[in-house]
């Protein structure tokens, strides 16, 4: 439909639902004035593919939390903030995008030491951001970091990040694992935001 490989659309990948937690995390969200309900439906790429690479035998119960496009960063870390909780009783709270995201600029032919420069401007800029905890400026990162219009045309890939930063401790540990840059603007990378005393 989308025009990728067949094999992709091919790839079950069957976790069975976290139908508990789902509910739970709704009620939290309600409660917090976000307007929650939930529904039954599959797994979209955004939570599959990093469930698969994780949890190869799809052995650990699943509920995925919709991004909200029309929404903000602050709205998506606000949702995050509501959901600590389930931290608590051992739900892995991740934020499935990508740290740049702009296919219009990618070239499918490049190498990874062909990425461009810029890629690397805003990547630091917000990585420093996040390693300072300066929740803020990472909330208005679409006017202050560098060359975020191109990096992210639109939203939607970085804004499970936010919510991700908002159900850590105020006081976390960052974890960095960059993956490199692929089709010359396509960065790669795991946040991890550890618990202090962890």
């Amino acid at each position: 439909v989308y025009g990728f490989p067949q094999a992709l659309y091919d790839i079950r990948y069957p976790a069975a639902g976290a139908t508990a937690v789902a509910e739970h995390a709704a009620a939290l969200l309600n409660a917090a004035g976000i307007a929650t309900a939930t529904t039954e439906h599959g797994l979209d790429h955004g939570a599959w593919v990093p469930m698969l690479l994780m949890f190869p035998e799809a052995d650990v119960p699943v509920a995925q939390l919709s991004i909200q496009p029309r929404a903000n960063a602050a709205h998506h870390f606000a949702l995050g903030r509501a959901l600590r909780p389930l931290r608590d009783e051992g739900v892995m709270v991740i934020g499935s995008g990508q740290i740049t995201h702009n296919l219009r600029a990618a070239d499918f032919g490049a190498a990874p030491e062909d990425a461009d420069p810029r890629v690397a401007e805003f990547t630091d800029w917000f990585e420093a951001k996040l390693a300072s905890r300066d929740v803020d400026a990472l909330l208005d990162y679409r006017r202050q970091a560098p060359h975020a219009a191109l990096m992210h045309p639109t939203d939607e890939h970085l804004l499970p990040v936010f919510t991700a930063l908002g159900a850590a401790d105020d006081d976390y540990r960052l974890g960095i694992q960059s993956l490199g840059t692929y089709q010359r603007v396509l960065a790669m990378t795991n946040y991890v935001f550890a618990n202090a005393g962890a």
